[in-house]
């Protein structure tokens, strides 16, 4: 009974085996190419390093200045995160709690935002943070992000809060709680995977951006990680420091790998829970 079952999902575990392959080696070539010296990386870029080489990831810090880059993505993508998720949460709970047929347009609305390329966005925020005076900000940048997802974090987090019922807010208000009261202190604790979910998401689309910086942003101590390291690209056409370059390749990465890898079963919760309902 056993080998019957383990024949039948055969063709699945191989297939799962052979995408999980295809994954995750690019990444471990990545990480082990960061710690080769340039000539190991130029005799044989598929073998391992012969010896650790951490002044790699010494020399994205200092000579590339990898770490300022790093601060301002960090700033960026926080800053962005905050205003995107307590704006969002705040119109996702109208919209789901208020059946007002303005309510439902407007959510729709929302819906047809998210066909919306990037490239079509670039040119009216363009002149719009130049009507600001906000271009070569990082706060203008800020703005552009949390703008340009505020659509996307409506549309799945009204799918949580759908997924609640209006009796807790109902028992919090007959005990004295205020509107925000109950949207704070009972809502969002009840809300929280489902605003983890849609947190990962917009962490991985901010912290990854580039056109819009590419755009908006032209001084270079202003520069996010990843205009950072399509910088440092570019030297690398005419230096020799691949080590440094695949070193700042790991450092763009970890953030995302360990936010995940810490987040990955309330992400799945959250999903479950109703992030695509709606």
């Amino acid at each position: 009974m056993k080998l019957k079952s383990f024949l039948s999902n055969l063709p699945a575990r191989v297939i799962l085996l052979i995408y999980s392959v295809i994954v995750l080696y690019p990444l471990l070539w990545t990480v082990t190419t960061s710690f080769k010296t340039t000539n190991e990386f130029y005799e044989n870029p598929w073998s391992m390093p012969k010896s650790f080489q951490w002044t790699n990831y010494i020399n994205a810090f200092k000579e590339a200045s990898i770490g300022s880059y790093f601060v301002n993505s960090v700033l960026v993508t926080l800053l962005s995160m905050a205003i995107c998720m307590i704006l969002s949460f705040m119109a996702a709970y109208v919209i789901s709690r208020y059946d007002f047929k303005a309510f439902r347009w407007m959510k729709k609305m929302y819906l047809v935002a998210l066909f919306f390329p990037v490239a079509f966005k670039i040119v009216p925020l363009f002149q719009l943070l130049g009507d600001m005076h906000l271009l070569d900000s990082l706060f203008g940048l800020v703005l552009a992000y949390s703008a340009t997802t505020i659509p996307f974090t409506i549309f799945l987090m009204a799918g949580f809060l759908e997924s609640i019922s209006k009796e807790y807010e109902e028992a919090a208000m007959i005990d004295g709680c205020s509107r925000f009261g109950v949207l704070f202190r009972i809502i969002a604790p009840m809300a929280r995977s489902g605003m983890i979910t849609v947190a990962i998401f917009n962490f991985m689309s901010y912290w990854n951006e580039y056109i819009m910086a590419l755009s908006f942003i032209t001084t270079e101590s202003k520069r996010t990680l990843t205009l950072g390291i399509a910088y440092l690209m570019e030297v690398q056409r005419y230096a020799t420091d691949w080590g440094a370059l695949f070193a700042g390749l790991v450092i763009v990465m970890i953030p995302t790998l360990v936010l995940y890898a810490l987040l990955q079963r309330k992400i799945t919760a959250g999903i479950n829970v109703g992030g695509l309902k709606g």
